[in-house]
């Protein structure tokens, strides 16, 4: 099984922690949109009494090309919808943006890194990430990963570039029958996704139709990316799916 972790990364130079260090009142909690050209869009909530405190934020954020509010979450009290007249907002109400950011997160981090070529490599890396919440200091991560390598792989990456990083919880990952699509291989979204397009392009097939690099290529991936994903996936299943030999279907060679 897999890991979910929640942690801390303190710095300042993360998307949108200019607007949650603005109005440090506001809730904000991030999904990133998978794009296949450009800077991929993010999916903001915001929880905050001040709809226009927190726009003139994303208006003077260097992060923030554009924005556009989706609509409001009603909190259960009947007032959903844009708010008349005041600052558009009310008290417990939660809002939706689509935010399209400027630089990308290389491009965002760039001048507060020391190993560009890292940063890049982890976005390649077995790693989903559930909730992303912003604070006035960095990102507040719930991820699920692989394995213990992979997890250490970024908890290394930020720690050897000086950031704080704060470890809440780590625990592995039980999934029950039924729950999510391919619950119970204990694969990633990522592993599921590598081996189910080398399936389907012909990858496992006897002989070949299809090679690491052409599978690599529909993923949007290189091949030595995909390469690892699929040994990590094969590996996974056979240490939890296969039986291990017992005595009785052992083979033994007797001497002559």
């Amino acid at each position: 099984m897999g890991l979910i972790a929640e942690y801390e990364v303190d710095c300042e130079a993360l998307p949108l922690v200019d607007v949650a260090r603005a109005v440090p009142s506001a809730t904000l909690t991030v999904q990133m949109v998978p794009h296949a050209k450009g800077p991929s869009p993010f999916i903001v909530r915001v929880h905050e009494e001040s709809a226009m405190a927190v726009e003139d934020a994303f208006r003077d954020s260097d992060f923030v090309a554009e924005y556009t509010c989706l609509g409001v979450e009603d909190d259960g009290t009947g007032e959903g919808g844009i708010g008349d007249g005041g600052d558009g907002g009310s008290e417990g109400e939660t809002r939706r943006y689509q935010v399209i950011p400027g630089p990308d997160l290389e491009g965002q981090l760039g001048d507060h890194v020391d190993d560009i070529d890292g940063l890049r490599a982890l976005s390649s890396e077995d790693a989903t990430f559930d909730r992303i919440a912003v604070t006035p200091g960095g990102w507040r991560y719930t991820a699920r990963f692989a394995d213990r390598a992979t997890f250490d792989t970024f908890r290394e990456f930020w720690q050897s570039e000086r950031y704080q990083f704060r470890l809440h919880r780590l625990t592995r990952e039980e999934r029950g029958a039924g729950e999510g699509d391919g619950a119970g291989d204990g694969l990633t979204d990522r592993q599921r996704e590598a081996v189910r397009t080398a399936y389907e392009l012909g990858y496992f097939d006897i002989p070949r139709q299809a090679s690491l690099e052409d599978v690599a290529a529909e993923l949007g991936i290189t091949a030595s990316s995909l390469s690892e994903r699929l040994r990590r996936a094969q590996t996974h299943l056979v240490e939890n799916h296969v039986d291990p030999a017992t005595p009785e279907s052992t083979v033994t060679h007797s001497s002559r």
